[in-house]
């Protein structure tokens, strides 16, 4: 059952996906009226899922599901993960890799290999303080306060000096 992403309690459940390059603008339409119809017809062992998603910065998608409803299971995840896929091919982008990383240069949001993010580290070319996207929050409210972070406030401390 689709609602509106905003009105999902904190305690949803929440999954980024970060694309390697930016959306464009008719990519945006055609990807939201799929995630319409994919997440109208959401279901866990036939009950509804009510959820919901955001496009934000023309480059994450963020699935939101209200858990205190019903839980997603492993059949209705798969299926999430399957729609990804979908995506990824249908738009020639890469959705699905966790090793990436994305940040803020700027008003403009980069991508690199986790392999050029420490380099850039290395070379002092990002900051503890250049905002990263951590794509590992669990729920909406960590999505509010932790998603959008310093680097020195995420794991990507770890490859700061």
């Amino acid at each position: 059952m689709l609602v509106d992403f905003n009105t999902l309690p904190d305690t949803s459940r929440v999954w980024v996906y970060q694309a390697n390059r930016s959306f464009t603008e008719k990519e945006i339409e055609a990807i939201k009226g799929k995630l319409d119809i994919f997440i109208e017809n959401w279901t866990a062992h036939g009950s509804d899922l009510q959820s919901s998603y955001d496009i934000v910065y023309k480059r994450f998608i963020v699935i939101g599901l209200n858990q205190d409803l019903n839980n997603a299971t492993g059949c209705s995840i798969d299926a999430s993960v399957h729609f990804i896929q979908q995506l990824e091919k249908d738009y020639a982008v890469d959705l699905m890799d966790k090793m990436n990383v994305s940040y803020k240069q700027g008003e403009f949001i980069a991508y690199k290999t986790l392999v050029d993010f420490k380099k850039m580290a290395k070379d002092k070319a990002v900051s503890k303080n250049t905002i990263v996207f951590n794509n590992l929050v669990n729920n909406i409210a960590e999505f509010k306060e932790n998603w959008e972070v310093p680097a020195s406030e995420s794991w990507h401390s770890r490859f700061l000096n």
